[in-house]
């Protein structure tokens, strides 16, 4: 199993870089590819960003690399999710820390998620209620 940096990511899927993008698929092609939540994240800001990428455009690039054989990734469910929440208006990035660390540590209870931010606050009541938020 091989692990990417997000460049090889980007280049897979905008294929900008002719030379990089063929090396990228041919890596994709020949080897299990392990992609990392933090890269899915970089990846995301880097194509909303700097490509001007929609966001229903990158979730589905997301989904489509993350549905390749042969591609693996840590907790595929809260990645899931995430794209889920994203594309109901979220921030993937918020969207992300969210359900990356709503059962850190001990027990089951979902961890309560502490922001500034009151417009996360309101969409993560609507579009992930079970997982509950505060301000500090």
């Amino acid at each position: 199993m091989v692990v990417i940096d997000t460049n090889v990511l980007v280049r897979l899927l905008v294929n900008d870089d002719a030379g990089q993008a063929r090396r990228a698929r041919a890596l994709f092609e020949r080897e299990q590819v392990f992609i990392s939540p933090t890269v899915l994240l970089e990846s995301e800001w880097v194509l909303r960003s700097a490509y001007g990428l929609a966001s229903a455009r990158i979730i589905g690039l997301l989904r489509a690399v993350l549905g390749l054989p042969g591609v693996t990734t840590d907790r595929p469910q809260a990645l899931a999710e995430a794209l889920d929440a994203c594309d109901k208006g979220l921030d993937f990035a918020d969207a992300l820390h969210m359900l990356l660390s709503a059962h850190a540590g001990p027990g089951d209870r979902p961890r309560v998620f502490y922001s500034f931010d009151i417009r996360l606050r309101q969409r993560a009541a609507r579009h992930l209620p079970a997982l509950p938020t505060a301000a500090p």
